[in-house]
């Protein structure tokens, strides 16, 4: 299969919100020409701006590009935007190439490859891991399930966007990594927001704990830019608290059916719940605002949180 180079591939991208708008730039910089599709025409305007041109609906879209890349809220948004009448799988020729990057479960992954092969259209669930500000500059992780030729051949957009890709290996791999992965994001932020709130309790300086903990070698990179946000109450998302519900739900889903106890996030999960009715567009480490809300240490007033 031939590279999937900008010289000689056009892509299409549904889906411009935090992530999915940056990776979009990022391919655009990077010299592809660039379909892309919003139900919110105000996402689209900065690709417009930059050269991308905007289609009327995901059918226009998919008839017009060799590759589509998606960055979707969820499993329905997925299903709709591909399989529907007017979806990608409508639209789309024969021998068109799908990299799904939205995170969803890895039954929906498999059954996006076995619609798409019957249509003639491969597909990779490419899932994503990484921060708004990494993937401004272009350091995301991709974890990919799928073809391994056609990983190689989308090498070339992969290095556009991410620092490190990998292949875990057939479809509905890329995407149980994720949750995998954004287990141990939730479960530790949990972790932080408890070990923070004991410190506090005990008499330590807030500013100063959160301080000293990221330096230490127990909490982990993705975790490290968070102490810093908490100690000015900054709780603006980069990953807001309704996607780390979305993926709990599918992370217990996922052990649910393996019949996996998983005690610990099942607890986190049931925070993050109690915590979502009111801020929900926050960022997930708002957690540790409700512990201490919970535990009283301090009465923080959520109209004072930048925002």
């Amino acid at each position: 299969m031939r590279l999937l180079t900008a010289d000689n591939v056009k892509l299409g991208f549904v889906g411009l919100g935090n992530m999915g708008g940056r990776i979009a730039q990022r391919l655009l910089d990077h010299g592809y020409q660039l379909f892309v599709y919003d139900r919110d025409i105000a996402n689209t305007q900065a690709i417009a701006a930059q050269g991308g041109v905007v289609s009327k609906n995901v059918l226009q879209l998919a008839g017009s590009a060799d590759v589509i890349l998606s960055c979707l809220t969820n499993d329905e948004a997925v299903r709709t935007v591909y399989t529907e009448r007017e979806g990608v799988f409508a639209g789309a020729r024969p021998g068109t190439v799908v990299l799904q990057m939205s995170t969803i479960s890895p039954e929906t992954s498999r059954e996006l490859h076995s619609l798409g092969a019957a249509v003639g259209i491969e597909t990779l669930d490419v899932a994503i891991s990484g921060s708004t500000l990494a993937a401004e500059q272009g350091a995301l992780t991709l974890l990919a399930g799928g073809d391994r030729e056609l990983y190689r051949a989308a090498e070339p957009i992969f290095q556009a966007i991410a620092k490190q890709y990998f292949l875990l290996g057939g479809p509905g791999s890329g995407t149980t990594m994720k949750l995998v992965v954004n287990t141990l994001l939730g479960v530790g932020m949990q972790a932080i927001a408890e070990a923070v709130v004991l410190g506090e309790k005990a008499g330590l300086d807030r500013e100063r704990l959160l301080e000293v903990l990221s330096k230490t070698a127990v909490v982990a990179p993705a975790h490290v830019g968070k102490l810093a946000r908490v100690a000015v109450n900054d709780y603006s998302p980069q990953f807001p608290l309704r996607l780390m519900n979305k993926d709990f739900e599918l992370i217990l889903k996922a052990a649910a059916k393996k019949h996996i106890p998983m005690p610990a996030t099942e607890a986190a999960f049931r925070i993050n719940s109690a915590e979502l009715p009111h801020h929900d567009e926050e960022d997930f480490s708002a957690v540790l605002r409700h512990m201490e809300e919970l535990a009283g240490v301090a009465e923080i007033d959520s109209a004072t949180t930048i925002s």
